[in-house]
């Protein structure tokens, strides 16, 4: 595996090429003291990153909440969230673009999959102008139709969409849910992102 040349990268999003760990953290702490709750960081670390928000938003209540009030509590968070967003400022993981741009350069096709839903996918391709790195095609995100991470399906579906053996797929994560999801998909190669060091990895191209 030393001397492995990967054909395909496949990123998870938050917290991997945008490190938004915190501001996401920050929007729980908003909305569960609104409604009496309490996670800490390790506790979101163990059982929220990575997962879909009706996952997450279930096991919060402790009951299947009904399409309504589903949208209403994911409205309220992703509203929280992405108003913390606009006001940090921040932008996309450094070196993460220049990491896209060899990609491109090298003709290595790579992609997005990730738990975010449609509504914050939305607020990416206006607040980080998303689309000048990624078609369409190169996002896959939770439209519901597709299981929460620790399941392998999201990475199942990007792999299939880049038309490449697993053994063949590069991806970075960051989360728990990710990394069990990415390892039970069959990645080649899966890298851990810690949001503190970005490594050179045009070696394994």
């Amino acid at each position: 595996m030393q001397n492995k040349k990967f054909t395909g990268v496949v990123f998870d999003f938050n917290g991997t090429i945008f490190w938004d760990t915190k501001l996401h953290n920050e929007a729980w702490d908003i909305f569960l003291s609104n409604y009496n709750l309490t996670l800490s960081d390790e506790d979101k670390t163990k059982y929220l990153h990575g997962k879909t928000n009706r996952d997450i938003l279930n096991m919060l209540f402790k009951i299947d909440l009904d399409e309504d009030l589903f949208q209403k509590y994911n409205g309220e968070k992703e509203k929280l969230y992405q108003s913390i967003c606009i006001k940090s400022g921040l932008s996309f993981a450094p070196g993460a673009i220049d990491f896209i741009e060899f990609l491109r350069e090298k003709n290595i096709d790579y992609a997005i999959a990730t738990s975010s839903g449609k509504g914050n996918i939305d607020f990416y391709l206006s607040y980080l102008h998303l689309e000048k790195w990624f078609t369409p095609n190169q996002i896959i995100y939770n439209d519901g139709s597709i299981k929460s991470k620790p399941d392998p399906e999201i990475f199942q579906v990007a792999m299939k969409r880049l038309n490449k053996n697993p053994e063949d797929v590069l991806i970075f994560e960051d989360s728990y849910a990710g990394i069990a999801s990415a390892e039970k998909a069959g990645a080649g190669k899966i890298i851990i992102v810690n949001s503190s060091c970005i490594c050179n990895l045009s070696s394994r191209f």
